[in-house]
């Protein structure tokens, strides 16, 4: 599992399961402020905690958690039918579909900015 600072709770469970299409593992209630929020893709892999900012300086970090760098990396067995589900969904597509002796990429970018590489087949 690892953790991703958001704004705020609802809207990022919003988009991940909606426009990104993840599965809500867990949404508790720790305290009148705090939640454990656990969201992962569809088809298995690693699990997200999202996390809401506690403070200003957190929310400074939200959507730039790596200085602008992509670090997140999400694969998929059916490229064209999940880069078809981003670009339906409104997803903000930074750099368009290229083929690599890996397979086809693209990047596109989570509601705060976070950078993603899409790979697949």
């Amino acid at each position: 599992m690892m953790a991703l600072v958001v704004k705020d709770y609802d809207e990022a469970i919003e988009f991940y399961t909606k426009k990104l299409g993840f599965q809500l593992l867990e949404d508790t209630s720790l305290s009148e402020v705090k939640r454990w929020v656990r969201v992962q893709p569809s088809g298995g892999g690693t699990e997200i905690l999202l996390a809401k900012a506690a403070n200003a300086h957190q929310e400074s970090r939200v959507g730039d958690q790596t200085g602008g760098r992509v670090f997140l990396f999400m694969h998929t067995d059916d490229f064209d039918a999940y880069f078809a589900q981003l670009q339906a969904n409104d997803v903000t597509i930074i750099r368009q579909p290229s083929v690599e002796s890996f397979g086809k990429v693209c990047v596109f970018a989570d509601l705060y900015g976070n950078l993603w590489d899409l790979i697949g087949k």
